[in-house]
């Protein structure tokens, strides 16, 4: 069997009859019939919801409980931020079961050891429940501040008024402060904005000289020792890994995290050097992450910037923190939308994040306006939502988590949503891709058949990624060799993947290799 046969004849129906053929001669054994069986009785209450009530965790077995519960009843993914409220065992068991699919951890916070504490924490439960769980290593990035204040309270800035940003360490005062950056100097003209504490503070360079800018206060407030800057008008000659970011790096290569989000990306040469670095530091035998592409920067929209971006990575996440101080208010859902055309064009799972549920750090119950937002996000495409500090550091992180779920079934069971997904299925440029055309077919078949699931057989997970894209009306059983390769497809779109009970081969075993065997057979 050639690799491109393989590519073709991995995408299976499942009937009603719960029957499920493997290709001849596809002999991995990584799962056994009565798996799949089980997988599409999932998939079956998946396409019909049940109206009963669910019975609770005192009437089933630990083993039942992901099985009845909603969490298998959608198709957007959701990721959880792991942190002080949320750290222990028993609370990333409940996230998990409430929905959670990926959980992020932050390296921006905590040790590296903590992290490490964190991922074992959730192999033992992804063990338990026989269900991938992936996990998502986001790495803080370069942090641009200004210097240290005379007066420990910092200083009034009032409008109208000149500030001075230089290379002097000696501290600041009502008329300057240090700007210990001078890649943000050297790129910074005339004209160009500058925002100091998440924009609380806006300044407009007036002037310039060598080691210094001279600037124009427009929106005065309060500026103290160590606040963020951020440059929207400019792209800086820095890299996005810091000497922290690529020791980061190195460890979650180490321990063995499913993807790597990358922050402070300015344009495509970020992705490429990120990659190269991943294969320099990936320790002998093990599974390369998944590349996410934190969208941040206006500079990622300046010309064909945001295609090749997501051309060269495996994932973006909208990351609406920094990306709403550097654009306006009324630019960043429409920056978002773009953002999510352009990874369905191109095939890539997008994740849309910040700011979600932000309420519910200290509520149980989010406003209105931030479950209009989840929902918009979803309508929009998304492959998956992603709560911060609401399920890390809030009171209520595992009715965050559940109120996700509960705006993504409702959504999900709306028929304009249903609608808005086929007619935003990516058109096929190319008519000679046999592969995407058989897949478009399987899924339309399933439709046709009443198809429980289409089953997908897979080795890295690209035939799948490109299944999700179709928007299928039936869940997507992700058959792989590779638990690696389950756990990242876990991001995708209606993808169930199947945690494979043999292991894994890692990347021990070259493709081409398994398919010279299976051709021998």
């Amino acid at each position: 069997m050639s690799r491109f046969t393989a590519a073709i004849l991995c995408v299976l129906l499942a009937t009603q009859s719960s029957e499920a053929f493997a290709p001849r001669g596809f002999t991995f054994g990584v799962v056994s019939p009565s798996a799949i069986e089980t997988r599409l009785a999932v998939a079956a209450s998946t396409v019909a919801p049940s109206t009963s009530v669910p019975p609770t965790a005192k009437d089933t077995t630990v083993a039942q409980v992901p099985r009845l519960s909603q969490r298998w009843r959608k198709s957007t993914k959701q990721l959880a931020t792991l942190g002080p409220a949320s750290e222990t065992k028993e609370m990333i068991e409940k996230l998990f079961l409430a929905g959670a699919d990926v959980f992020r951890l932050n390296f921006s916070h905590g040790s590296q050891e903590q992290k490490k504490e964190l991922l074992d924490i959730i192999r033992e439960i992804e063990e338990k429940y026989s269900h991938p769980i992936a996990i998502l290593g986001d790495l803080q990035g370069p942090k641009l501040r200004v210097g240290e204040f005379s007066k420990p309270e910092g200083e009034v800035l009032k409008i109208g008024q000149t500030f001075r940003l230089d290379l002097d360490s000696a501290k600041g005062d009502n008329k300057r402060v240090q700007l210990p950056h001078p890649e943000i100097i050297e790129a910074s003209e005339i004209g160009h904005v500058l925002l100091v504490d998440d924009g609380k503070v806006k300044l407009t360079v007036i002037g310039k000289g060598k080691g210094y800018l001279d600037c124009h206060v427009d929106v005065d407030g309060k500026i103290s020792n160590r606040k963020g800057v951020n440059t929207p008008d400019s792209v800086l000659e820095i890299s996005p890994l810091t000497p922290k970011d690529r020791s980061d790096l190195e460890y979650m290569l180490g321990i063995g995290v499913d993807w790597v989000a990358l922050s402070f990306v300015q344009r495509p040469e970020d992705i490429v050097e990120i990659h190269a670095l991943i294969d320099k530091l990936l320790p002998e035998g093990m599974f390369k992450p998944a590349v996410m592409a934190k969208i941040e920067k206006p500079s990622c929209f300046v010309g064909d910037s945001l295609v090749k971006i997501v051309e060269l990575c495996d994932g973006i996440m909208v990351a609406r923190g920094d990306l709403g101080v550097e654009c306006a208010p009324e630019d960043v859902p429409l920056l978002q939308k773009e953002i999510i055309d352009t990874c369905r064009a191109l095939r890539k799972p997008v994740t849309v994040a910040t700011q979600m549920l932000e309420s519910m750090i200290d509520s149980p119950t989010p406003t209105r306006a931030e479950a209009s937002d989840v929902a918009t996000a979803i309508y929009d495409g998304a492959d998956a939502i992603m709560l911060s500090a609401e399920s890390a550091a809030g009171k209520y992180p595992e009715e965050s988590v559940a109120m996700q779920q509960r705006i993504i079934n409702r959504v999900e069971g709306d028929a304009h949503y249903k609608k808005m997904s086929q007619l935003s299925i990516p058109q096929l440029a190319d008519k000679s891709d046999t592969t995407t055309s058989i897949i478009r077919a399987a899924s339309q078949i399933a439709s046709t058949v009443n198809a429980k699931a289409i089953v997908c057989f897979t080795l890295r997970g690209s035939t799948v990624l490109q299944a999700s894209q179709e928007r299928p009306n039936v869940p997507i059983l992700a058959i792989t060799p590779f638990k690696e390769t389950a756990r990242q497809l876990v991001l995708a779109w209606g993808v169930y993947p199947e945690l494979p009970k043999t292991g894994s081969y890692g990347s021990l075993v070259d493709e081409e290799q398994i398919f010279e065997y299976e051709s021998r057979k």
